[in-house]
């Protein structure tokens, strides 16, 4: 059933139980107003409608808030009183719900992707709707169940071209070219929707882009923020040669705890701020890590620390403490309270 579908036909059996003429937009109001939002558009805005038994994110409403929509739509409090009894029901036994797009990614990241059944033609239908309504979020979604279905099959390209030329395949040689054409459309369609997803301005799909494609457009669009994995940003940067966003995206990175990123900093990029220099070493040693101590261990050959019981060649690994020229005494204690407050920052 689709969405258009659905709405037709709550249109029809509520005209009959009302004797209330309805407009199909409304009906679409009213199955919002079900999901709790205030309106269909921005249902549309970061959800998609499924219909099917597998139900990923329904939660109905209570009845007052569909009959105090449809009040707001201009019907009489009789009829308003019969749709919030009759609409949370009409829509349960239909079987109607909605996935709350952002969460595909952690649905995706966390279910095995070998499962057949986690992700339905409904739910796909919904998203490619959405998606043709230029929704960034839908597109996105599209992208990640696309960029999910890679089983391993490749396929072969010989055998693909032969059968495009017209050759009759059977067998192992019809299962090969299949499985290519497969993964080449599945993969056409990933990278579509990844990139509209991009061109709407959906930071994710920029960020993938960047990763699996070289395109710079994350760092031209995106203001560097802890709302990203900042040490994902900061491999794409270096990737990229892109320094001046490596070195924003190391601070970032510094500023959530990283150590690694504070060593950097300091080494490679601050190197000419000596106050700033020792924010970072006065950082690390408040999260319990003294960049300027040496950290060398002994490990075995295979890279596990060595024991002295098991015995065998001994090899070193680590790095030496960081030497900083001292600050004066009122650079020093600057230095210090910005540390402290970068650190309160992090436990909070």
């Amino acid at each position: 059933m689709t969405i258009k579908e659905f709405a037709y036909s709550a249109q029809q059996y509520f005209q009959a139980k009302t004797g209330q003429n309805f407009k199909r937009t409304h009906i679409y109001e009213l199955l919002a107003a079900s999901f709790r939002y205030k309106s269909f558009a921005a249902l549309c805005a970061e959800s998609v409608i499924i219909q099917g038994e597998k139900n990923y994110n329904i939660s109905l409403t209570t009845n007052s808030e569909i009959r105090n929509r449809c009040i707001e739509l201009g019907y009489m409090e009789e009829v308003a009183n019969i749709l919030s009894e009759s609409f949370p029901s009409f829509i349960d036994e239909r079987q109607i719900s909605i996935v709350y797009i952002p969460e595909l990614k952690s649905i995706i990241d966390e279910q095995h992707m070998d499962d057949d059944d986690l992700f339905s033609p409904e739910l796909i239908a919904g998203l490619e709707f959405a998606a043709s309504e230029c929704n960034a979020l839908a597109h996105y979604g599209l992208a990640l169940i696309h960029g999910s279905k890679d089983d391993g099959k490749v396929g072969s390209n010989y055998w693909y071209v032969q059968e495009k030329n017209g050759r009759i395949l059977t067998g192992v040689e019809k299962e090969w070219a299949d499985e290519y054409k497969n993964k080449m459309d599945n993969d056409e369609k990933h990278e579509f929707h990844l990139r509209e997803a991009g061109r709407l301005g959906n930071e994710w799909a920029l960020l993938d882009l960047a990763e699996r494609f070289g395109d710079p457009a994350f760092f031209e669009k995106v203001k560097p923020s802890s709302d990203h994995d900042s040490q994902r940003v900061v491999e794409m940067a270096e990737s990229l040669d892109r320094d001046n966003d490596l070195h924003a995206w190391l601070t970032i990175a510094a500023e959530s705890g990283d150590i690694y990123a504070m060593r950097r900093l300091i080494e490679e990029f601050d190197q000419n701020d000596l106050a700033r220099c020792w924010t970072w070493m006065y950082l690390s040693q408040l999260l319990e890590t003294d960049l300027s101590q040496d950290d060398y261990q002994a490990i075995h050959e295979d890279g596990s620390l060595y024991d002295d019981d098991v015995g065998g060649p001994m090899f070193v690994v680590g790095e030496q403490g960081i030497k900083l020229r001292p600050l004066n005494i009122e650079q020093d204690t600057i230095a210090r309270q910005l540390a402290q407050k970068i650190f309160d920052k992090i436990n909070v």
